[in-house]
């Protein structure tokens, strides 16, 4: 019996997640590691960054990335939790702010 392919996290987590351990890194990375389209990775970064979780910054042609740790985790179950747990939970080494 072959097991279904689902999994914990979501491509925002994953994103979300890579973009808090390699702030300089591009959508062609984040894309490869997560393995999502470039496209999708943009999408997910622009719900992040709409919503106040990842903040861009322009560095000339490239975009830097710092996310705000503090803000609550978005599912009514978690709304008690900032999404600093989650980072840390991931090994994301991320310091409140």
């Amino acid at each position: 019996m072959q097991k279904s392919k689902w999994t914990f996290l979501t491509n925002h987590g994953r994103v979300f997640a890579y973009v808090a351990k390699f702030p300089q890194t591009t959508t062609r990375q984040i894309a490869g590691k997560v393995g999502i389209t470039e496209r999708a990775v943009q999408k997910v970064i622009w719900d992040l960054v709409s919503d106040g979780y990842i903040i861009l910054k322009k560095a000339g042609r490239n975009n830097n990335y710092a996310v705000n740790p503090e803000l609550p985790m978005r599912h009514p179950l978690e709304k008690d939790y900032s999404v600093i747990n989650l980072l840390n939970a991931l090994g994301c080494d991320v310091d409140r702010q």
